[in-house]
């Protein structure tokens, strides 16, 4: 037999062969249940810190009522107060913790300053590379310390050096800027020149290269090309027809009316070949027999121009008619060695048109707003 304070009865025990009432059982039950919620008790987890907040001590559980002093961990800055006491409510919970913690900075060495950025937070990770050509000489990482500073300074990138570049055989270098010493410096170029009539076979410019090595020189060889070649509609201005040596030159020139394409000058080179020949473009003839045209800076009527020619190259403004709004529309072609097309638009007046109403003619009314043109 045993007596349950909350019962104020006696109940047999529950190993006799007595059974229990249900309805009793039930109830037995509901106030045990009671009874464990009633008599529980509160606690506080750990509590919640933000970064920078020091959470070196700190227990899992707390008990009500217990306090906990807070502070900045090393390497962090505390805002308003150093530090900061929460206590664990009767609530469970804790009490509004005020304290943040901001990261110390390390200024950034002034190679590195950019707009806006002039310091880096604590345990930033600086990593250094230097440009091609140059070596680093110092540390490649620094670390933003706890007090503020970097582990190591900026190291210093310093240029790669080469060894004087040998002279091809039969040639002699050409250096870009006078410079004394014993090694050139990365980025430092010249020119490898062959004395006549020698040519270089490869490399005519050459560097001290990031590798720390020179490029290699040419090899200078005899070199000469053919006899000038002749060009359609176009004659050489000066020169001896016979076989020429490296980097020799021929000018050329295009008879009247033809216009010159490409360079007037031609070099022999070191492949023993003459560079590009230039072109004489043909002149064109404007294909109509009435109309007035846009030429020149100037409208003409075809009969008065005279001779009937447009150079390579040259413009020529065709007038077309918009049937519907009754305006004229200048649509443009361009010369091409010896064709001038005539836009597709064009009609050529009548005869009897062209002569007793030349004021309606398209070239003669009111000309199309310009997005109708296009």
């Amino acid at each position: 037999m045993f007596h349950h304070p909350l019962l104020g009865e006696r109940t047999q025990s529950l190993s006799t062969p007595q059974k229990m009432n249900p309805t009793l059982a039930l109830l037995l039950l509901c106030q045990l249940a009671l009874y464990t919620s009633v008599t529980s008790k509160k606690v506080c987890g750990r509590p919640p810190v933000t970064d920078g907040i020091d959470t070196l001590g700190l227990k899992r559980v707390y008990e009500i009522g217990e306090e906990v002093t807070l502070a900045c961990e090393r390497g962090y800055i505390p805002g308003k107060a150093r530090t900061a006491r929460i206590t664990c409510s009767a609530s469970g919970e804790w009490t509004k913790l005020d304290l943040v913690c901001s990261p110390k900075m390390c200024p950034l060495p002034k190679p590195m300053q950019k707009p806006g950025m002039i310091d880096v937070p604590f345990k930033s990770v600086l990593n250094y590379t230097c440009d091609d050509g140059y070596v680093m000489i110092g540390a490649n990482e620094s670390v933003c310390l706890h007090d503020g500073t970097l582990s190591a300074p900026p190291p210093m990138c310093k240029a790669v050096s080469c060894a004087l570049p040998q002279a091809p055989k039969h040639g002699k270098i050409v250096y870009d800027k006078k410079f004394t010493g014993s090694e050139t410096r990365y980025g430092q170029s010249w020119t490898y020149e062959c004395l006549p009539p020698r040519a270089p076979i490869g490399n005519e410019r050459g560097s001290c290269l990031a590798s720390g090595n020179v490029t290699e020189p040419p090899v200078c060889e005899e070199v000469s090309c053919s006899i000038p070649p002749t060009i359609d509609h176009g004659f050489i201005t000066f020169a001896v027809m016979r076989e020429a040596g490296y980097k020799e030159k021929v000018k050329y020139q295009c008879q009247e009316h033809y216009v010159l394409d490409g360079s007037e000058e031609i070099q022999c080179q070191n492949t023993g070949n003459w560079s590009t020949l230039p072109v004489c473009r043909a002149p064109c003839k404007v294909n109509i027999n009435r109309g007035r045209i846009f030429y020149n800076a100037k409208k003409i009527w075809i009969g008065d121009l005279k001779p009937n020619r447009v150079l390579h190259g040259e413009p020529v403004v065709f007038y077309c008619l918009n049937k519907e709004l009754k305006c004229g529309i200048p649509v443009a072609s361009q010369c091409n060695d010896g064709t001038l097309n005539t836009p597709e638009c064009f009609k050529e007046p009548g005869k009897m048109e062209y002569t007793l109403k030349p004021k309606s003619l398209p070239s003669e009314i009111a000309m199309c707003p310009a997005d109708l043109t296009k």
